[in-house]
């Protein structure tokens, strides 16, 4: 009975972890894209191509929120911030984006960032939220775009980094697990109708939270066809049928101190299909 016993536990994790590689591998986005081509979009010297905006308007507080360290890094809330800035005032007269002047439609965007400690504005709300906009034809504050967002939850020890948010006039489309968490077709996911509003990303991918380390982000864009989130090397969402085809790119200023850095992007001429970059 004993080595009965031993056999069955033995055969159940060999399916176990056939079943948990097939389910990892099929959401591994190839490697087609390679580093060449990449140019930074930002000169590390200033803002040159940029410009910031904040939902007060006032331009001298937006370069304030928004700094470029020597070292090239973006810092969103820095020194001249107290550690909690405006708490629970409701006017969020901070949050805001700064934007390209130019508008990009295919490309591929690549990332870093992590978390500071300053908190401000809804933070009780929202938590740790920034996050980076693309296809923007509407700079209001909020935009019209589609969102990467950028969170994390640290009261419940929750990821959002990867989830999309987007409007009315720039609905998306994608396969989920019926929860709304984005699931590709080979691990159960189902199509879904267009929508709009938040759209929550694969669940289970490792992310640094309050841990002081870098978070690794790439966002592949083809037009109005799809949109690809990755987040340290793993795809955690994917939407098609975009609402929208071109735009700026925008990075936030909402509840909390963050650092981005390493901002590159790599432009296609052609549309290139999503099978060049996906396994599903």
């Amino acid at each position: 009975m004993k080595h009965k016993n031993i056999k069955l536990v033995s055969n159940f994790l060999i399916i176990f972890l056939l079943c948990l590689f097939s389910m990892t591998s099929c959401n591994n986005a190839k490697k087609s894209s390679g580093e060449e081509g990449f140019k930074p979009l930002l000169n590390g010297k200033d803002w040159t191509g940029w410009y910031k905006k904040i939902k007060s308007g006032d331009q001298t507080m937006a370069d304030k929120v928004f700094t470029l360290e020597p070292n090239g890094v973006v810092h969103v809330f820095n020194d001249q911030f107290p550690d909690k800035y405006e708490l629970g005032l409701k006017g969020n007269k901070t949050h805001g984006l700064v934007y390209t002047k130019k508008s990009y439609s295919k490309y591929i965007l690549k990332f870093k960032y992590k978390w500071g400690k300053r908190i401000a504005n809804n933070f009780d709300e929202w938590q740790y939220d920034d996050g980076v906009y693309l296809h923007v034809i509407d700079d209001n504050i909020w935009p019209v775009g589609i969102e990467y967002q950028i969170r994390y939850d640290n009261i419940n020890k929750i990821n959002h980094t990867g989830d999309i948010w987007c409007g009315e006039k720039s609905q998306i489309q994608r396969t989920t697990d019926g929860n709304n968490h984005y699931l590709p077709v080979c691990m159960g996911g189902v199509k879904q109708p267009l929508g709009y509003g938040e759209k929550l990303g694969l669940e289970g991918i490792p992310v640094h939270g309050l841990d002081g380390e870098w978070n690794s982000c790439e966002i592949i864009v083809m037009d109005n066809k799809y949109a690809i989130y990755k987040l340290n090397g793993r795809v955690v969402n994917v939407a098609t049928n975009l609402g929208v085809s071109h735009g700026k790119i925008g990075f936030q200023s909402e509840t909390a101190e963050i650092f981005y850095k390493n901002i590159e992007i790599k432009e296609f001429e052609k549309e290139l299909p999503i099978e060049t970059f996906l396994n599903e």
